[in-house]
């Protein structure tokens, strides 16, 4: 029954693939996530209690799971490890230039790229950079068609990885990156600005989706309003007490979840 139920998820089709996988190459493995996956749905409806995912959450010392990336050079999502400012732009040559003539040539390069990308206020990066030290992983909603699909993000340093949460239930420690934002402050300091850009797995995600968690970041690490910032301490240090829909609620409060939703393009980048 508890496979029938997962393969009734809206979002199976998409992991089937390594769902499957798995399931054959490591069945007790698999036996044991959807054990725990079934203890899960016994609990009261919108809440978190996961305890091994709630034991990864609270794992603030490294990454332990969002494999893609962090193992090796690159990874099989085509994620690149240690990926500095310098494989992108010449940091020496630009320090000559001011902050909105760094901004333009950020912009310009990635507007012909498939990929997500922002030049980030230094203030508003201290805030988010100070919050995600207390606060490393928070719950996102992505808008779909059927309604809303979850995923984990977590920072490791200043490269922030997402992963879906259904691969968080089925893979556990082993579930892979899907989407990587990069953090810049090289800049921050002479030109207050941080660049940020990203590499994703195109296999599950689109640009649009990258956006709308991208978004969603500064949304809930960026935010002067306490009770937004509160979600994100809440899924951290009282995660028994998290609710999902109230991370749907605050995206329709904010507009972005109707703004966002597929069929619609932010204009934001």
């Amino acid at each position: 029954s508890g496979e029938a139920a997962l393969e009734g998820n809206p979002f199976y089709g998409k992991y089937r693939h390594k769902i499957q996988e798995l399931r054959r190459s490591s069945p007790d493995v698999f036996e044991s996530r959807m054990e725990k996956r079934s203890e899960v749905k016994k609990q009261p409806v919108g809440h978190s209690k996961q305890g091994e995912f709630i034991r990864c959450m609270e794992e603030k010392a490294r990454p332990i799971f969002f494999a893609g990336g962090l193992g090796s050079k690159t990874s099989k999502g085509g994620f690149t490890k240690d990926k500095t400012l310098n494989s992108i732009l010449n940091v020496e040559m630009v320090k000559e230039k001011s902050a909105e003539e760094i901004t333009q040539i950020w912009n310009q390069y990635f507007s012909a790229k498939d990929t997500v990308y922002a030049v980030i206020p230094a203030d508003k990066f201290d805030l988010m950079w100070k919050r995600a030290q207390n606060c490393p992983s928070f719950l996102y909603a992505l808008p779909r068609k059927e309604g809303y699909e979850f995923f984990v993000g977590q920072w490791s340093g200043t490269e922030l990885h997402f992963t879906s949460l259904i691969n968080v239930q089925t893979q556990g420690e082993t579930a892979p990156s899907q989407l990587v934002l990069y953090h810049y402050p090289d800049l921050q300091k002479e030109k207050g600005i941080v660049l940020m850009t990203a590499e994703m797995d195109s296999k599950f995600l689109v640009v649009h989706d990258a956006q709308c968690l991208a978004n969603q970041v500064q949304l809930f690490y960026a935010t002067d309003r306490s009770e937004t910032y509160g979600l994100v301490e809440t899924f951290n240090h009282r995660s028994s007490e998290f609710k999902y829909m109230s991370v749907i609620a605050e995206l329709e409060q904010s507009g972005l979840g109707r703004e966002l939703r597929p069929g619609q393009v932010s204009d934001k980048s």
